[in-house]
């Protein structure tokens, strides 16, 4: 209702504000955004993982914004350069992917992008469908827009070089590669992260040695993960829009207090005005960061899943880990035989990823019953335990149920 309210202008100053970094050129696209001009407006991303994180839905959010103004959305899927691979926010060179596992990962990526954008609206397409028919002609070409001393002065490149790593002659392409994206699709606007600046300002000079008038920039800022490093697949510290709602409830409630404005600029429509007073009121002492961080919480739960969800996932959180009571619904397994190794018992239910993982749970003093730890990997389960509730790690609990 408050976003109603604003004037067109509010709108277009709260996009080219919230959560970015740098805009290029700002006073061009402001113009652009206020005079009802339809923008082609870019978002790439390689499918390099099967899921959608929190990080990377921070652009659906803002290309979010820029569709209710009107904009057409050109969502670009790399599957041609996940294929060859961007380090741009490596540290080390990237290996090449297989283009079946590239395949086998954007097989859910719309359904995962519907989540937040209206993808009736949206154009779609892959590079491979241009990337891949290039001679080398052409890409000599494209080459001599830029100069080897631009491209390692790039701070991570650059550090590679002074750390004496590897950098192959393939990483020095994939910038023409984003750049030339931008030339085949007519963008006039890119949308990407500060890691992406090199990238994303190649697509301006190749769209100028083609003839076309250099597309804007939006740069967003990138958000750390729950163990404090930035959001990254590769590390594991994600929360992926597509987790269970009382997993990505626990997972927001899981990260440090000093995030939690930042997350609520970045990962939620909250008004900013709410967020500033967020803010005001945790460092006045008025507001408890674990009570604006519940709130937090149900607001991401909310985008993903509906309001309803959301509520549910903070009642569980609120029963299951400040009560340390078991929730009214448990979901049961059943186990077809007299007796299960507790391991097994973990990852068949879907509370561990593998035995390993398993295994470091009941080490760590993550699984119990009726209040009692099980530390011993060993340990086997009969059906003395039958209607029992098992708790793993928080937020896991399975109830058993024995067939035999």
């Amino acid at each position: 209702m408050i976003k109603n309210m604003k004037t067109k202008e509010q709108i277009v100053d709260e996009i080219l504000s919230r959560g970015v970094a740098e805009v290029i050129d700002c006073e061009s696209l402001r113009k652009k955004l206020l005079s009802g001009e339809k923008l082609r407006i870019k978002f790439g991303t390689d499918p390099t993982s099967p899921s959608i994180h929190l990080g990377r839905a921070v652009a659906l959010l803002k290309l979010r914004d820029l569709q209710d103004l009107g904009h057409q959305i050109v969502f670009l899927i790399g599957d041609f350069t996940g294929v060859i691979g961007d380090t741009s926010d490596k540290d080390s060179e990237r290996p090449m992917l297989e283009q079946k596992v590239v395949d086998e990962n954007m097989k859910t990526y719309m359904d995962q992008a519907g989540k937040i954008l209206d993808m009736s609206k949206v154009e779609v397409v892959r590079n491979s469908q241009w990337l891949g028919k290039l001679t080398y002609g052409e890409i000599s070409e494209q080459a001599d827009v830029f100069s080897l001393a631009e491209f390692i002065a790039r701070e991570n490149i650059k550090k590679r070089l002074d750390e004496g790593k590897r950098i192959s002659l393939r990483e020095l392409l994939y910038p023409l590669m984003q750049g030339y994206d931008s030339v085949v699709l007519k963008a006039d606007l890119e949308i990407g992260g500060t890691d992406q600046r090199f990238n994303l300002l190649a697509g301006r000079e190749l769209q100028r040695r083609y003839q076309q008038k250099p597309q804007d920039v939006l740069m967003l800022n990138l958000i750390e993960g729950l163990d404090g490093r930035k959001m990254s697949s590769s590390w594991g510290n994600v929360i992926k829009i597509m987790d269970q709602p009382n997993d990505m409830f626990g997972k927001v409630m899981s990260m440090g207090d000093d995030l939690i404005v930042k997350y609520y600029i970045h990962c939620t429509r909250v008004p900013m005005e709410i967020v500033k007073k967020v803010e005001a009121d945790m460092a006045g002492g008025i507001l408890n960061p674990r009570d604006a961080k519940l709130d937090l919480a149900k607001e991401i739960v909310k985008i993903y899943h509906g309001e309803d969800v959301a509520e549910k996932a903070k009642e569980y959180f609120v029963k299951t880990i400040s009560n340390k009571e078991i929730p009214d619904e448990v979901a049961e397994f059943e186990i077809d035989g007299k007796e299960i190794k507790l391991l097994e018992l973990l990852v068949e239910s879907k509370n561990a990823t593998s035995m390993g993982d398993a295994r470091r749970k009941v080490e760590q003093g993550g699984v119990s019953v009726d209040g009692e730890k099980i530390t011993d990997t060993n340990a086997m389960i009969d059906s003395s335990h039958d209607g029992k509730v098992f708790k793993i790690g928080k937020l896991g609990f399975v109830k058993l149920k024995f067939l035999k």
